[in-house]
């Protein structure tokens, strides 16, 4: 397989095009959205959500992980996660609104981490924390129960109660590196170096 480096790093490997097509697909997820095609918005999500979960465990199992995979792996989230938040607002809106400030909260907490990094650093945090990764994960379990099954309030209040601790952790983080840095694992890890 070819080689492009960026930064003397492989930027061509499997992850990286799994991160490609979910940062890709985002337009189409976006116009499902708009245009009331729930089904067709549903499909895509779930491949993104799925492939969410493929490309990290891909790159960390092989030895794939690189700077800029971490950087397109967080915009893809960021797109995926945004689709995943706006069918919640299209499509769900009814059954999330009694418990929306739990959804408001989570959503405060997260902004306010990339406001964090971008503010302290000038770009998007690929730290990979163990505790925002397993968020991402339980996230795409609630919005694919969510749109293949139907709504669980208990799902939303776990989900988001662990996300607001994830982030918060993601935030306290920003605070005490020198630069952003991929596999910081934790808070823990962190002070224990």
């Amino acid at each position: 397989m070819k080689q492009i480096t960026v930064k003397g790093e492989n930027i061509i490997n499997v992850p990286n095009f799994i991160s490609l097509y979910r940062f890709l697909v985002f337009p189409v997820i976006l116009f499902m959205a708009l245009t009331g095609r729930e089904s067709g918005f549903v499909i895509l999500l779930c491949i993104s959500l799925v492939s969410d979960v493929l490309d990290g465990n891909i790159a960390r199992l092989f030895k794939l992980q690189t700077n800029f995979g971490a950087a397109l792996d967080n915009l893809a989230d960021i797109c995926t996660y945004a689709m995943a938040i706006l069918g919640l607002f299209v499509f769900k809106w009814t059954e999330i609104e009694p418990h929306s400030w739990i959804l408001f909260l989570f959503l405060g907490i997260f902004i306010l981490s990339y406001i964090v990094s971008f503010a302290r650093f000038g770009k998007i945090p690929g730290l990979h924390l163990y505790s925002a990764v397993s968020a991402g994960y339980a996230q795409s379990i609630f919005f694919f129960v969510l749109f293949v099954f139907g709504f669980y309030p208990w799902m939303l209040y776990v989900v988001a109660t662990w996300g607001i601790i994830a982030y918060i952790e993601k935030i306290i983080i920003l605070f005490k590196l020198d630069d952003i840095r991929i596999g910081v694992k934790g808070l823990y890890w962190l002070l224990k170096k």
